[in-house]
């Protein structure tokens, strides 16, 4: 795209405020403004915390108990646990630096930064204080200690790439007072090492701070959690004479952020299953937080967080308590409090149901440990029904779910993702969201799983619904409505139509009906003329990402996929040709691959083979495609 024309439309789209804290944040950076602002000098706290610590732990069962201490003894043996799946040695020194983090900006890291970020975000902690907290075993205190002190002391105040983000540092600030609240009675928390986790907690804090004008550009997931990071702070320390500008100032955002980045029907800013959760979890945080310093949440928080509560309900399955992989997904866990797996959501739907809907979804002790944790009310039980997320509305039926997406963008999207169609049976997702991987590796794996070309749904001459200009920026943004949605007798969703406006350039719009069938789903896709049709010939391209099981084709459109427990036939009509992809690599047809297609992520930094269709058809609009899916 010209640079002229991408700017204008970059203000357009980002509007003049982003554009302005951003310049302001560039401004602090090139004059010096920040490394002033942020010295390298250490800090002392010499009073006592504001909040008490922990009076009683939560209960939990034998099996969680001992998986719970095999994960703090690894720990203690050196070996962590990051993005949910990679075991790695935990090197305390990562990213230590003598420069100061504003000169960092300058450098670029020498591998993905969130793998040096990640084991500094303290998870490994949190197992270790619950560890202790279940057990009352000393030793897990005293790993935590002998860690956290050489953490800090191969990180000097501002200096290396762990001072790099305000949000890295507001979340370790969090885990800090989370964690020296749990460990305050035990034998190995001396007064001296007590007194050096206060003097980080302001060196964080005051990290935090001058820097806010980046969050505020970004206005998503880094304000909050900065934001948080400074309430934390100014409640824990509340004896430190900046302690009331801290809690002030996060108040004031935490607030801004939760009615400005939660729309009215539920849906997070960044339209991303785990960036919601990432919120819920802060939000939880700061509801225990607030509650000891009673802060009443303004009523608009609370409204946005009791609609943000039930969209992430609406997307979590009920028996597994995997959701749909939506959006962008940097496996961000803050707040490991649960021994149940992290691709499972509901021991944050069930903590945020209790603490705001006041109610107990599951009414399971076993996904109850989180709640337990930030001391929410147990709830009365739910008499309620699943509800449903607008922007992913859900069609129960027999032994599967299916979800279509139709977001209305406020923001800066991060997937071209629109009508992407999720597919659930027994629990199984066989209709795939691909993930993420990385958004900071050597091409083609820039954040390369974020296109219209490798989700469910349809791209037209080749075009992404909307246009990249940069790796986490879209400009002409897609936007998607339901047109219309039909309901049976037992008040289920069965037939959804919507479409979106992303191939208006080309005059043409993607219209998709899904609807329930005896046995699956039938879904239908049209690329209708804007205006009246012309004679112009176009390629439409259809693409379904797949489980990476046993396959067979038949009659050259019905492609057979054999699993453990059942099996699928896919039939798809209105196509030339059947291409099948795994791991970028032609099992069938004739189309050309690209490196990026047959791959999913369910986890950040891990990639597995799966199975890719490819269909097209050429002409004149209207062009159509009907995917008839059947399971055995």
């Amino acid at each position: 795209m010209n640079p002229i024309k991408k700017a204008f439309k970059a203000i357009q789209y980002l509007g003049l405020p982003k554009i302005w804290f951003y310049t302001l944040y560039r401004l602090g950076l090139f004059t010096g403004h920040f490394r002033r602002q942020t010295p390298t000098k250490m800090a002392f706290f010499s009073g006592e915390p504001g909040l008490l610590s922990f009076t009683a732990f939560p209960q939990i069962n034998k099996t969680h108990l001992d998986k719970l201490l095999s994960e703090a003894d690894q720990i203690r043996n050196g070996i962590v646990t990051i993005f949910g799946g990679h075991h790695i040695p935990l090197d305390l020194s990562l990213g230590s630096s003598n420069k100061h983090w504003t000169e960092l900006e300058k450098i670029p890291a020498e591998k993905d930064i969130k793998f040096i970020w990640e084991p500094a975000r303290f998870g490994w902690a949190i197992t270790l204080a619950r560890a202790y907290a279940h057990s009352g075993k000393e030793v897990y205190a005293q790993d935590f200690w002998d860690k956290t002190l050489a953490f800090l002391e191969a990180h000097p105040p501002n200096r290396g790439r762990q001072w790099q983000s305000g949000q890295e540092v507001a979340i370790r600030l969090m885990v800090l007072v989370f964690c020296d609240r749990v460990f305050a009675h035990a034998a190995a928390s001396k007064p001296e090492k007590r007194r050096r986790l206060w003097g980080a907690v302001v060196e964080h804090a005051s990290r935090i701070s001058p820097t806010l004008v980046y969050a505020r550009a970004q206005n998503n997931n880094h304000l909050l959690s900065e934001a948080a990071g400074l309430y934390s702070a100014g409640i824990y320390l509340s004896g430190h004479p900046q302690a009331k500008e801290w809690r002030q100032k996060g108040w004031r955002w935490i607030n801004w952020a939760l009615q400005n980045q939660i729309d009215e029907f539920g849906t997070y800013i960044q339209h991303s299953t785990n960036y919601h959760r990432l919120m819920l979890q802060l939000a939880l945080y700061i509801d225990q937080l607030r509650r000891l310093a009673k802060d009443p949440w303004d009523e608009g928080s609370l409204t946005r967080l009791k609609a943000a509560t039930g969209w992430l309900w609406a997307l979590t399955d009920p028996h597994t308590g995997r959701a749909p992989n939506l959006g962008a997904n940097d496996s961000a866990y803050i707040f490991p409090l649960t021994q149940v797996p992290q691709e499972d959501f509901r021991p944050v739907v069930d903590a945020a149901g209790k603490a705001f809907l006041k109610i107990d979804i599951y009414r399971q002790q076993v996904l109850s440990e989180m709640a337990d944790w930030f001391e929410v009310e147990p709830g009365q039980p739910a008499n309620h029904k699943q509800p449903h997320a607008p922007d992913m509305l859900r069609l129960d039926q027999n032994e599967g779910r299916a979800f279509i997406h139709t977001a209305n963008f406020r923001d800066r999207p991060s997937h071209a993702d629109q009508l992407h169609v999720d597919l659930w049976w027994r629990g199984v997702n066989v209709g795939l969201d691909p993930g993420t991987f990385q958004y900071n590796a050597p091409p083609p794996w820039d954040n390369a799983l974020l296109t219209t070309r490798v989700h469910n749904t349809v791209t037209l001459d080749g075009q992404d619904q909307m246009t990249q200009a940069g790796r986490f920026l879209w400009l002409d943004w897609a936007q998607a409505e339901v047109l219309a949605h039909e309901i049976d007798d037992l008040g289920q969703i069965i037939r959804v139509t919507a479409e979106h406006n992303g191939f208006i350039n080309l005059n043409a719009r993607h219209q998709r009906r899904i609807k329930s069938s005896a046995s699956g789903w039938i879904i239908e896709d049209a690329l209708l003329p804007c205006e009246r049709g012309t004679d112009k010939v176009h390629q439409a391209q259809l693409t379904w990402v797949l489980p990476d099981w046993d396959w067979e084709i038949e009659s050259g459109n019905h492609l057979i996929l054999t699993g453990e427990e059942f099996s699928l036939t896919l039939q798809i009509e209105g196509i030339l040709k059947l291409n099948l992809f795994r791991g970028g690599e032609r099992l069938f047809g004739e189309m050309t691959p690209y490196p990026t297609w047959g791959w999913a992520s369910s986890a950040y930094g891990e990639k597995h083979p799966v199975l890719m269709v490819k269909v097209e058809n050429i002409g004149i609009l209207p062009l159509k495609f009907c995917s008839i899916w059947r399971f055995d």
